[in-house]
């Protein structure tokens, strides 16, 4: 959730935020109005406590025949005692309620609109020309025996596929690449739970307006995750961090699903809309100062990934309308498809200020001065970003595949095939 206190002090600026994202302000309205009810009945509470205690006291100091009518009077005050805090509790759940309503506030720069508004910061590299027809990546896939979603379907349904054969050892390949580039920039390795709290869910933000593409397990209330952001932004939930010297940086190597909900005939070919596939997304706790300059860094870490896979690309600034409700900004860096003739995109990152660790309670004490008291703990701010993930095996595919089907392997990624330099054809 945002900062209580901007809401209260500067409700513009929140109004322009919702407006950016293509939300009604009177969102912010309601959120006003059931704090300012809320933060009544906490005082209204708190003042016949007072007076219930007050009273209480003066039982005890009473006389034998004043007490009936004291002990009376005391039934009573216990009584509204009680409907006080119902009523705090109600208010609490409808306040709770309509700041879920409040999407995190866009920082200064970022576009308005949907979709189709983002703004092209940079693109890098030509696209590739071929002298012959191109192939697709199913199509590559198969005939290097790499790809199976014919077999996939028929195990798990429409968007399940394989990965067989040197599809599995390239995915492998680029996962590990991109964890021994996440090591060299000091990022922890995790493996986390893909299964994961209601709670945790909720926290990150993956609850709302998008919650039908999140897997529900109803028997056991448990989600199953369709990034690692989730695990790792609980990994911490309801702790105080020591980020004073410098982030906490972790990667996370998971399985991930979407029940790509509303994607209905949308990208239904090949690999690139699945339901379930392999990623590793950095996540990082830092200081909210510190927060913008980190997110430009996860970039560079993205960038020159796919630079170093020979892969031609876009870096978009997405539009406040297509962010998600957690993100203040979002970058997306897109790699060209040939046979699509289109950018499309490989990572996101995301900086989500402290809209995800207000929900998750993960504070840090900002630095003082020498001798002075300890800072009381504020929220950090939290960002993620991805740094490989099976749909780069689509643009690697098509992007540097040869006129016989073969497919030339970028020099960067041949330690982690056992030396391959080209993927053949499969007799």
């Amino acid at each position: 959730m945002i900062d209580p206190l901007l809401l209260r002090d500067t409700p513009e600026i929140v109004r322009e935020s919702q407006i950016a994202r293509g939300l009604s302000p009177e969102t912010v309205d309601a959120a006003i109005a059931a704090d300012r009810d809320r933060r009544a009945a906490i005082t209204a509470f708190e003042e016949l406590r007072a007076a219930q205690n007050a009273h209480g006291k003066t039982v005890a100091k009473a006389s034998k025949d004043d007490k009936p009518a004291l002990v009376a009077a005391a039934k009573e005050l216990s009584e509204q005692v009680k409907q006080a805090q119902h009523a705090v509790t109600a208010a609490e759940d409808v306040a709770t309620a309509a700041m879920a309503e409040i999407e995190n506030i866009v920082i200064e720069g970022v576009p308005a609109g949907g979709e189709d508004d983002f703004i092209t910061l940079r693109t890098h590299g030509e696209p590739p020309a071929f002298d012959f027809t191109p192939r697709d990546h199913l199509e590559l896939g198969e005939l290097l025996g790499a790809i199976d979603m014919e077999r996939g379907t028929k195990v798990s349904g429409s968007r399940f596929y394989f990965l067989t054969g040197i599809g599995a050892r390239l995915e492998i390949a680029l996962m590990n690449l991109a964890l021994d580039r996440a090591l060299q920039a000091g990022f922890t390795p995790m493996i986390p739970p893909t299964l994961v709290r209601p709670e945790v869910m909720q926290g990150t933000g993956f609850l709302g307006k998008h919650s039908a593409e999140v897997y529900h397990l109803e028997d056991q209330d448990m989600y199953l995750v369709g990034t690692s952001e989730v695990p790792l932004a609980g990994y911490h939930m309801g702790e105080i961090l020591d980020v004073a010297n410098g982030p906490k940086r972790y990667a996370g190597w998971s399985t991930c699903y979407r029940s790509e909900a509303g994607s209905y005939g949308k990208d239904t070919r090949g690999i690139i809309r699945v339901h379930q596939f392999n990623k590793l997304e950095m996540f990082v706790y830092t200081t909210p100062e510190a927060a913008e300059e980190e997110h430009l860094r996860l970039v560079g870490l993205q960038e020159q990934m796919l630079q170093d896979l020979g892969l031609s690309y876009r870096v978009i600034d997405v539009a406040a309308g297509d962010l998600g409700s957690s993100a203040a900004r979002k970058y997306d860096v897109e790699a060209w498809v040939p046979t699509q003739d289109a950018y499309r995109e490989l990572t996101s990152t995301s900086n989500c200020t402290t809209y995800q660790a207000r929900r998750l309670d993960i504070r840090h004490r900002p630095a003082v001065e020498a001798g002075a008291a300890p800072a009381k703990p504020t929220p950090v701010a939290t960002l993620n970003g991805t740094l490989a993930t099976t749909r780069w095996i689509v643009a690697l595919l098509e992007t540097h595949q040869r006129a016989d089907g073969s497919v030339t392997v970028p020099e960067v990624l041949r330690p982690f095939l056992g030396g391959l330099d080209v993927l053949e054809p499969i007799a």
